[in-house]
């Protein structure tokens, strides 16, 4: 941990805010997001659909969003977006804590969703650029302050809501408020040396600069090459908790086998990402880094086939064992193949974007990956309900292995092909 804060130490001013800024929106974001559905249903008594619904207008407020959140912070520079998705998203936790009524809420939701996608590609182009050739080794430093935020925002969500949720909701909203002053105050105006503008000072139009990256064919190959790999992690949230449900139960030791997963998953990223990430680049291209990783990710799953090949035993340690190991194992090896592959993965957008429009390139490749886990998920439950049906408890896990098994059979497609180190298409020309 000392090797981490020193190289964190290291980078300048707005690298280190900008790491410490993503701790606190996820800290924020995490103390109250796990704990809505149950105020929704339970508080407000609400009907499953609704719930439903208005967790639905946040997701898709932010992953529909993001693009245009990434073209604003290319035209008008990063910290004006930054800022104003923290103070959006103040204002829309404040309002989930004291709204009732159905229209109140999607609002409320919908602000918190369009929060995200105002600032979260805005603060990966502004840390892009600030790191400039040290990319990699900052967004290795990005994801041990981005997972310890995870980690941390649930614990402390537990106790608020233990006394109120309007609590939970105004300390999140507390803690983006002062974020927003923070960094009104202290993050450096940053903007992208090339906001769309031509060398005779002519800005090109938001639908010209969109068609140019849509016509960057190996930055579309790759952000579709990548969606596995986000619905691979996000099983942590779905498969695997339902994994230790269907074995141990939904009482208390099936709560805590799950709260393992995430313990283990957020901590084996802070004490290891750096490590890894090091010994990445001293043996590996970028390209087979990421291959290396969501390799791992792919595997990752083997566990729990082992344990699907087995029957369930009786009640007992061996139960609790069977319900807690090989979900926690799972879990682990996704936080390995993750710590493989994303500071790479980040590297590689800037340089198919061709370092211009960065934020946009973040942003659309967020909405792509997004919709993408949205399919995932949809398909994983159907499977998992297969599953059930059929008494083959093997076929999610069969699949998610075969997803990152073609996950890193296509990046290294991209990789022998030459298309992760191609530049972004040439500046199109305006019309």
């Amino acid at each position: 941990m000392k090797g981490t804060l020193a190289q964190v130490r290291s980078h300048d001013r707005a690298v280190q805010l900008l790491m410490v800024n993503q701790f606190t929106i996820n800290l924020g974001f995490y103390m109250l997001m796990p704990y809505l559905a149950a105020h929704l249903s339970g508080s407000l008594g609400l009907a499953g659909w609704v719930v439903g619904l208005v967790l639905g207008v946040r997701n898709f407020s932010q992953q529909g969003m993001f693009v245009v959140g990434g073209t604003l912070a290319d035209r008008l520079g990063y910290k004006p977006l930054i800022v104003a998705g923290c103070l959006l998203r103040t204002v829309g936790f404040a309002a989930l804590g004291f709204v009732d009524s159905l229209p109140a809420l999607l609002a409320a939701s919908a602000a918190t969703g369009l929060a995200g996608a105002l600032f979260n590609p805005a603060v990966r182009a502004y840390l892009a650029a600030e790191a400039g050739e040290r990319r990699v080794e900052a967004f290795a430093l990005f994801n041990v302050f981005y997972q310890a935020g995870i980690l941390l925002g649930p614990l402390v969500g537990m106790v608020l809501t233990g006394v109120d949720f309007r609590v939970t909701c105004l300390t999140a909203a507390g803690v983006f408020a002062v974020l927003s002053v923070v960094q009104i105050r202290a993050l450096p105006a940053r903007g992208r040396e090339d906001d769309g503008r031509q060398p005779d000072g002519h800005r090109e139009s938001v639908l010209t600069q969109w068609r140019g990256i849509l016509a960057n064919r190996a930055f579309l190959l790759f952000s579709t090459a990548m969606i596995g790999s986000y619905v691979l992690t996000f099983q942590v949230y779905l498969a695997l908790p339902l994994e230790v449900r269907r074995i141990g139960g939904d009482g208390a030791f099936g709560t805590a086998a799950v709260a393992v997963l995430f313990a283990v998953s957020g901590l084996s990223t802070i004490l290891g990402q750096t490590r890894v990430t090091a010994w990445c680049r001293a043996r590996y291209e970028p390209g087979q880094a990421l291959i290396r990783g969501l390799a791992v990710m792919g595997v990752a799953f083997l566990p729990l086939l082992v344990t699907a090949a087995l029957p369930v035993p009786g009640p007992g340690v061996a139960r609790w064992l069977a319900a807690a190991v090989p979900p926690a194992l799972a879990a682990l090896l996704l936080a390995v193949g993750t710590m493989i592959a994303y500071p790479f993965e980040m590297d590689t957008i800037v340089r198919l974007s061709g370092d211009r429009l960065v934020a946009t390139h973040y942003g659309l490749y967020n909405t792509v990956c997004g919709l993408g886990i949205t399919v995932g998920n949809l398909l994983t439950g159907a499977a998992l309900d297969a599953a059930r049906e059929a008494g083959l408890p093997a076929l999610p896990w069969i699949s998610l292995c075969a997803l990152g098994l073609a996950c890193a059979a296509a990046v290294q497609g991209l990789h022998r092909t030459g298309r992760l180190a191609a530049p972004a298409a040439s500046r199109p020309v305006t019309v």
